[in-house]
């Protein structure tokens, strides 16, 4: 095999798997609409060898007939050839509406009344979190970052804070819109620890690519205790009346909020634990000290069209506030 033959196969091969892809199913949802995909290509890919064969079979007639080789009868055999391809596309067809059918039948049966309550908002171009508490019956919003619990349906309900989203999870489960002025609903059961990526699946503006979000799915007693985590106010180790905090709160809290804190801003994400996310503007930046500070001082730069201002600090000043927001975990 040559270079180019191999590098082809195992680009190929490599589309198979990943943390975004729907050709590795990590979910009840994304199994069956894998398992209709490859019904589709059984059934499709048939068809289109009975279509090759059929033309070669044509011109190879017709090559025939030229020479005055033709066998009796040849225009018969190509009539019933016409027919069995015709039986052969309804027959074809047939078998992908009940597969159809059956799919839609698993999507629906996902959805038990068990299910684990979260509300996800798309917003240009970031994406609000909420979970409804077991324990409290509260609702928790976090940001940009989606934490499942393992063999158990969660329902989102999607929503769109301006324009038209799409909330895809390819390892979980299929792409929804997210309509303005509109709730749609999607089921998710994972089966697969560990890390995925969310993407939004319609363009929604010049920072359409630059809306990701993270997919982390744990044990249930993991969720658990994660959730417990995120239900707290201020973690204990955060910077509480420090110097820093008094600069956040003065550049940032009218934006964004952060519970047990004067600020209470909803403009922009949750920050109250702002540092135990992977990443900074949903997925655009890495969760480091000079991610944040370069987040704070050239937003725009980073993320041409963000909602989020530039924060004019001396040097000092932005160490300090980047310092308070490495201490929310």
């Amino acid at each position: 095999m040559s270079k180019f033959g191999l590098s082809l196969l195992m680009l190929l091969l490599g589309a198979c798997a990943g943390i975004q892809t729907p050709l590795s199913p990590a979910g009840d949802q994304a199994s069956a609409l894998h398992s209709l995909f490859l019904l589709m290509m059984i059934v499709c890919g048939g068809v289109y060898l009975i279509i090759i064969g059929a033309i070669m079979w044509s011109v190879l007639a017709a090559k025939a007939r030229r020479r005055n080789a033709a066998p009796d009868g040849s225009e018969k055999i190509l009539n019933r050839g016409f027919y069995s391809a015709a039986a052969g596309i309804v027959v074809g067809l047939t078998i992908l509406i009940v597969g159809s059918l059956f799919v839609d039948r698993a999507l629906i049966a996902a959805r038990d009344d068990d299910a684990l309550h979260i509300r996800v908002t798309g917003h240009q171009w970031w994406w609000r979190i909420e979970y409804s508490d077991p324990a409290s019956g509260r609702w928790i919003e976090t940001a940009n970052e989606l934490h499942l619990p393992l063999g158990r349906t969660a329902r989102v309900q999607l929503a769109s804070g301006d324009v038209i989203h799409s909330f895809w999870v390819p390892n979980v489960a299929g792409k929804i819109d997210m309509i303005p002025g509109r709730r749609n609903l999607v089921d998710l059961t994972p089966r697969r620890l560990g890390w995925f990526r969310g993407q939004c699946a319609e363009f929604c503006g010049t920072q359409h690519a630059h809306m990701s979000f993270d997919v982390k799915v744990d044990t249930p007693a993991q969720f658990d205790a994660w959730l417990a985590r995120q239900s707290d106010p201020v973690a204990a180790g955060a910077l509480v009346g420090s110097r820093a905090a008094a600069l956040f709160l003065r550049v940032c809290g009218s934006c964004h909020a952060v519970r047990g804190t004067p600020a209470v801003g909803r403009a922009g994400p949750d920050l109250t634990h702002f540092a135990s996310r992977r990443s900074i503007a949903a997925g655009t930046v890495s969760m480091t000290r000079g991610g944040i500070q370069g987040w704070l001082a050239q937003p725009q730069a980073l993320k041409p069209g963000t909602s989020m201002p530039a924060v004019p600090l001396v040097p000092a000043d932005a160490d300090a506030v980047a310092t308070y927001l490495e201490s929310l975990r």
